[in-house]
């Protein structure tokens, strides 16, 4: 019989997948995930390249837990562990940037990740695209109670804002880690946030029409 004691992972085990995880971090981020080996992983914890398999089964399976680790410390500091929705999803993700500038090692690895991902038979593929597609779709659903909120009904630019979101917080990001000193992620994050709610809700000629009569 299966009692909880059995299936309750120990504190000692908890701890060292905690240590893992958080070199992987390091690794992947600094080496991405082709160069960054177990070897590699293993050597930062002090334990064997069986020993981190024991833990994870498979380097893939670690690749993983690293991207879902990074998505619970995102939520971990909010009251239900859930990100918000609606139009308070806007100021979250204004916080976000601002969290991020205080965790690089957490940015790192996911703008490393991210990157590889598109490459064929990634294994963090699937993931990044199920990310990006369920992010556009939380941020579209906001974008749409705003609107119906301040009365704006012609809302056709609500996909294209959606994706330029997310493209900027991560572009953002990356130029960030390469130059934290000329980027204020956090400040710079809000501001093109805070313009592209503004171009929804207060849409003006598009730079198209500008171009054109230079």
């Amino acid at each position: 019989m299966t009692t909880a004691s059995s299936i309750t992972p120990r504190p000692e085990t908890e701890r060292r997948r905690l240590d893992i995880l958080r070199a992987a971090m390091e690794t992947f981020g600094a080496k991405g995930s082709t160069n960054g080996t177990l070897a590699d992983i293993a050597e930062r914890v002090g334990m064997t390249r069986a020993g981190v398999l024991h833990h994870f089964g498979s380097k893939d399976a670690l690749l993983r837990e690293v991207l879902e680790f990074r998505d619970r410390d995102d939520v971990a500091h909010l009251f239900d562990q859930q990100m918000p929705g609606g139009p308070a999803l806007f100021a979250h993700l204004v916080r976000t940037s601002l969290r991020n500038s205080l965790r690089p090692g957490i940015v790192q690895v996911y703008t490393v990740l991210s990157a590889e991902s598109v490459t064929d038979d990634h294994p963090a593929r699937a993931y990044f695209e199920n990310r990006y597609k369920t992010l556009r779709a939380d941020i579209d659903k906001a974008f749409r109670e705003l609107c119906d909120q301040e009365g704006v009904s012609d809302a056709h630019a609500i996909d294209n804002a959606s994706a330029s979101i997310l493209a900027v917080m991560d572009g953002l990001q990356l130029q960030w880690l390469l130059d934290p000193e000329a980027v204020d992620l956090a400040a710079a994050s809000e501001f093109a946030i805070q313009a592209i709610v503004h171009a929804v809700l207060h849409p003006t000629a598009p730079v198209t029409s500008y171009t054109d009569n230079a």
